[in-house]
């Protein structure tokens, strides 16, 4: 674990007391980052959105007392300088505040204009856009912060199961592009339950994640905010000693074969792709001269539903592979044209 960064705490910091006794219980299990929201940026105005600045003394408290890195979320310029002012080691841009470049440019603004350089974690945007994510990083560099830490907390989708959508598609290319990015995952916000959390844990330390940011509150059942979600103290310290974080690039003679295998099927499967493209094509030049449409409505549905039946028959997930066809034929379509 002595490689894995755990940013840890309660969602909301509530009380003085609430805040301490949580940070002693996670200074003692060895967390070094200790996270607490001050100002909350609820949806309704009738759930509670933060105590405010007078949190940040008992942050302080948390750091002079058990030497823990103390941090919270920031959204506007007057919280830059309220941290600033309060010597907060870390903070933190929530996904609705990425979202916005106009807000983020407001910080980052701050940041240069106050001086102040410290850890900044970047969550995703709320939609699965990386090139915005990307961009938010990119303004807070050019302000002269320099450690930047990615943290994916999922995106406001359509999903049976989680709170949040993991799409962990979008942080794999965010990693691919930024490799030098630490990535954090926050599996709070993605599942919405904490008996889903380990779960979701588990996933990001399978995809070379470089550690967590995790909501953690003393009694969650008492949380002001999100308690659905909070885990406590122990249960973290139960799931860490269960799931190993640590990217491992294991390049045996094994491994090796299996992927000589990939590639072989992979440059199959394009072959393939390129034979349909010829078929499409010698169908797109019979629609011209028959003065056909390209698009063909009832068509594409019988298409779709006889791919998804095949999928299902063949043990493959029907969504997975009605995605794959959409993509072919999409392209099948833009030749024609």
């Amino acid at each position: 674990m002595s490689d894995t960064l755990i940013v840890a705490g309660p969602c909301s910091a509530e009380t003085e007391e609430q805040v301490f006794r949580t940070a002693e219980l996670l200074a003692d299990m060895g967390v070094e980052y200790y996270r607490a929201g001050i100002w909350k940026p609820r949806t309704s105005p009738n759930s509670f959105d933060g105590v405010g600045s007078i949190g940040l003394p008992w942050l302080q408290r948390v750091r002079k007392s058990l030497g823990l890195r103390v941090g919270t979320e920031v959204a506007k310029y007057e919280h830059i300088v309220s941290v600033a002012e309060a010597e907060m080691d870390f903070v933190w841009l929530g996904a609705r505040t990425v979202t916005n470049p106009f807000a983020v440019q407001e910080i980052a603004d701050a940041f240069a204009k106050c001086r102040v350089s410290m850890p900044v974690f970047v969550k995703n945007p709320v939609i699965p856009d990386i090139a915005l994510w990307i961009g938010a990083i990119e303004r807070l560099w050019r302000a002269g912060i320099t450690q930047i830490v990615a943290v994916h907390r999922g995106f406001y989708m359509n999903d049976s199961i989680y709170r949040n959508s993991p799409q962990w598609q979008v942080p794999i290319e965010f990693k691919r592009r930024m490799p030098y990015v630490k990535l954090l995952c926050d599996p709070s916000h993605i599942a919405g339950d904490s008996a889903l959390v380990e779960t979701i844990i588990r996933q990001a330390s399978k995809l070379g994640f470089d550690g967590l940011m995790v909501e953690v509150h003393n009694d969650p059942q008492q949380a002001l905010s999100d308690k659905q979600q909070q885990i406590t103290p122990l249960q973290l310290k139960r799931i860490l000693g269960r799931v190993r974080f640590g990217y491992n690039d294991d390049n045996t003679e094994r491994l090796s074969v299996f992927r000589a295998q990939i590639d072989e099927l992979d440059r199959s499967l394009i072959d393939i792709i390129v034979r349909r493209m010829r078929l499409s094509d010698e169908i797109g030049e019979y629609k011209r001269d028959n003065d056909i449409a390209v698009f063909q409505p009832a068509r594409y549905e019988e298409l779709l539903d006889n791919i998804a039946v095949y999928a299902m028959q063949k043990n493959l997930n029907p969504d997975f592979a009605k995605q794959l066809v959409e993509l072919i034929h999409q392209e099948s379509i833009n030749r024609q044209l």
